[in-house]
């Protein structure tokens, strides 16, 4: 753990209450005739139906729950539950193939993305022929098409207009929207081109609108107005996000992203001081912890004048 984050450990600790809503990690449930609790993690809601019921359904939308606020681990671990309860369950694989590609920082892993389609099947016909509906084949080609050959940008460019059919096959799909926005943030190699940001904010915004708890919409239109001119848009969800997942640390440093941009110094070291000292799913520090979180706590405090 880096000497900031012990350090402010101590803060959040003597906060105490005032940051009940966002330190409520998880929520205990009793299994009825049991005596047994078992604890949740908060991470907002969605409604994603695939072929899969019990426990492979439920460990499939936790998945999608961190895949959403871009806890690529914790999304993979959940994920992974979900293919050994179902291992032919094709929407597992495709959501661990998912965990490797993340589109607003530029990053890929081709061959961990490949190696997760390789494990339902060895070619991609033969995991095609296992997806249980046509709308699972569908989700299941876009991400092979993310994975094929040719350079980044062009499986990128190939992946979001394969979204794009996606949603406009069902248009009533929340998560083959909020997806398809996702893919827009992803175009541009790294770099932000505002035009595409918009079209990502015009598709996550109605989502946002009519389901506040999504973690992925409130995410999405962070990132699409994480400017000094589009901010202001963006406050509404910086403002909801820690509260719809307040058990994934991403979630809690994102929402500074436009305090940041707005000169909104409280609410920006608050939202570090938080994330900075928060565990993922396995019970380990995030590596982001000790690096991304930690520069902008400690930018924050310098602009309060704390340079103590």
């Amino acid at each position: 753990m880096c000497h900031i984050v012990r350090r402010f450990a101590v803060v959040i600790a003597a906060l105490g209450t005032a940051l009940s809503p966002l330190v409520a990690q998880h929520q205990d449930h009793a299994q009825p005739g049991t005596g047994v609790v078992t604890r949740t993690p908060r991470l907002g809601r969605i409604e994603f139906p695939t072929s899969a019921t019990g426990a492979a359904q439920r460990e499939f939308v936790n998945g999608v729950l961190y895949l959403h606020s871009f806890e690529y681990d914790s999304a993979a671990a959940a994920f992974g539950r979900a293919q050994r309860v179902a291992p032919r369950f094709a929407m597992a694989y495709w959501g661990e193939a998912m965990t490797y590609t993340h589109p607003v920082w530029n990053q890929q892993d081709t061959s961990g993305g490949r190696g997760a389609l390789r494990r339902l099947a060895p070619t991609r016909a033969a995991r095609l022929a296992l997806a249980a509906t046509p709308r699972e084949r569908a989700y299941l080609d876009a991400v092979e098409t993310l994975y094929a050959f040719g350079s980044k940008a062009s499986r990128d460019t190939a992946y979001s207009r394969a979204m794009a059919r996606v949603a406009a096959a069902y248009p009533t799909d929340v998560e083959a929207q909020a997806f398809f926005s996702l893919s827009l943030l992803g175009l541009n190699q790294g770099d932000r081109d505002v035009a595409a940001y918009m079209r990502a904010a015009a598709i996550a915004a109605p989502i946002f609108a009519a389901h506040p708890m999504h973690p992925g919409a409130a995410h999405y239109l962070i990132h699409a107005y994480d400017d000094p001119a589009h901010a202001p848009l963006g406050l509404p969800a910086a403002r909801a996000y820690s509260g719809i997942a307040p058990s994934a640390p991403h979630a809690q440093h994102m929402t500074s992203h436009i305090f940041l941009a707005l000169g909104m110094w409280d609410e920006t070291v608050k939202a570090n001081e938080i994330a900075t000292t928060m565990r993922d799913s396995a019970g380990t520090m995030s590596r982001r912890s000790c690096g991304h979180y930690a520069e902008w706590l400690q930018y924050a405090y310098l602009q309060q004048g704390r340079p103590r």
